[in-house]
């Protein structure tokens, strides 16, 4: 959960869509819609967001777990982990 990369950025971002319905043919051409380069970034910063979302999901949902030769992983403190989230500003 850090910085949001956007257009010029230098960052790599790979996205597979199905917006562009019938977009592949094997016997004809086809045109397809493309977003424009500038325009990125409000999408790259939703796709950041919904993935921090995930994670913070992830971290509150996880229980306390016991596996093979009885070790046991403790789940995560939910008071702390909001502190924590809180305290550098993650959620309000």
């Amino acid at each position: 959960m850090g910085g949001i990369g956007g257009n010029g950025s230098g960052d790599i971002f790979l996205a597979f869509s199905t917006a562009n319905k019938n977009a592949f043919d094997r016997n004809k051409e086809e045109t397809v819609t493309i977003y424009p380069n500038d325009n990125m970034n409000v999408l790259f910063t939703a796709t950041i967001q919904a993935t921090e979302e995930a994670i913070i999901n992830a971290l509150i949902a996880a229980k306390t777990m016991k596996g093979i030769d009885d070790n046991t992983v403790p789940a995560l403190p939910h008071e702390t982990v909001i502190n924590i989230l809180k305290k550098y500003k993650r959620i309000p």
